[in-house]
């Protein structure tokens, strides 16, 4: 029911009230009237009912409007009342609220009921949730990337990279990856790729092998004989690295690991490669270039993260969706999960409505006490005033019977 029909119905039986009052002073009236011309004694007792009556109501009217207003405006002491005392009313109202209704017992079962993951779960596993959710979240994050000065950003990065680099040792870093790479036996691979690249380069540049042997020859050896010797070279120069290439157990690579080995040790435990590496990095990450790093890789963070936020179906939308599909259908179907998500989401909910019980009361007694206080009576007669009429009645009624008592004792007994 909206306040309209509220109000409807309060003029319905504040009419009904004063009606019956109207109707006791007529009937007083006309009693008295006849009373002087007709001696019926039952004239007597009808003008006690309703002269009673009169009374009654008249007192239950008064009392009914001294708790909204004064009294045909007259400002009588102790009326008005709940415009004059709205701020107590607030209080006590507030502490009501939080004493009766959220105590820890009353709470206590309805906490206990909560059980979110399921509905998450649900909501989350809709696709118009999912298109919800994540242009949501992008419009919030473009919003971010849009306000965020460039400037700032990039020197930010550039301070947090410099921190950084300051405790970083290059040289332990390399020699730990070079170390890395051994124990992965990766390094094999390189080793087979650089004997294939030295065998095909001296099959390829035989004339280059003459020459050379040509070279160093003296004049009084035949040509034929250098070239011999030459071809032997580099077969023998082939078939040695096609070996290394083909053989995983090779020597060569054993010793090649070995080297490779010691290099990373030196690395790491050599204070001149410390000073090496130190030099390097101060001339790659001097103040102006480590900014101009800095501003570069923010332009394209910012750029691919844009790009992909405005597009419908890109990579990274297309990621979150999958998630999303993967972490509600885990809710929807992991026990172990539910539980650990109820849980915490009843013990939070549950020490924050303990946490805030005041807040709730300040909130009510702030409320009431910020209301007009006309604005406040109005209110309140609404929600109640139909029934308060009903006290009129029953004071008129009551306190006709109650004259008709009094006037039959009277009449009989004194």
């Amino acid at each position: 029911m909206n306040d309209e029909a509220k109000r409807k119905q309060l003029r319905k039986y504040k009419a009904f009230a004063t009606g019956l009052f109207v109707l006791m002073a007529v009937i007083f009236i006309t009693t008295t009237i006849l009373q002087k011309s007709n001696p019926s004694h039952w004239i007597g007792y009808v003008r006690a009912f309703a002269e009673a009556a009169m009374v009654g109501a008249l007192a239950d009217w008064f009392a009914v409007t001294a708790l909204f207003r004064h009294p045909l405006g007259l400002p009588i002491p102790h009326t008005n009342l709940i415009e004059n005392s709205k701020q107590r009313l607030g209080d006590n109202l507030g502490s009501f609220v939080v004493g009766n209704f959220l105590s820890p017992q009353n709470i206590r079962p309805y906490i206990q009921k909560l059980k979110v993951s399921n509905f998450v779960g649900e909501w989350l596993g809709k696709e118009k949730s999912q298109e919800i959710l994540i242009k949501n979240l992008s419009d919030i994050v473009l919003d971010i990337l849009n306000k965020l000065d460039d400037s700032t950003v990039s020197q930010f990065i550039s301070k947090k990279v410099s921190e950084m680099t300051d405790d970083i040792k290059l040289n332990k870093v390399v020699g730990t990856g070079i170390g890395y790479i051994l124990e992965k036996n990766d390094h094999q691979r390189i080793i087979t790729n650089l004997a294939k690249q030295i065998k095909d380069y001296i099959l390829a540049n035989d004339e280059m092998i003459k020459n050379r042997v040509k070279k160093g020859s003296y004049s009084f050896i035949p040509s034929f004989v250098d070239n011999k010797i030459a071809d032997k070279i580099a077969d023998g120069l082939s078939d040695f690295f096609k070996e290394i290439e083909e053989d995983p157990q090779h020597g060569v690579r054993d010793l090649i690991t070995q080297k490779i080995y010691e290099f990373s040790v030196d690395l790491k435990e050599d204070p001149k490669w410390e000073d090496e590496f130190k030099i390097i990095k101060n001339g790659l990450l001097k103040g102006d270039k480590l900014e101009e790093y800095s501003n570069d890789i923010w332009i394209s963070i910012k750029k691919t993260l844009m790009k992909e936020l405005l597009e419908d179906h890109s990579a990274l939308k297309n990621y979150l969706t999958k998630n999303l599909n993967e972490f509600a259908q885990n809710l929807k179907t992991d026990e172990n999960l539910q539980n650990k998500i109820d849980h915490w989401v009843r013990v939070t909910a549950y020490k924050y409505i303990l946490k805030n019980t005041h807040q709730f009361g300040n909130l009510i007694s702030n409320t009431v006490g910020n209301w007009q206080g006309k604005e406040l009576s109005e209110k309140l007669e609404l929600e109640v005033g139909k029934d308060l009429q009903f006290i009129r009645v029953n004071g008129t009624l009551v306190g006709g019977l109650v004259g008709l008592i009094i006037y039959t004792i009277a009449h009989f007994f004194l």
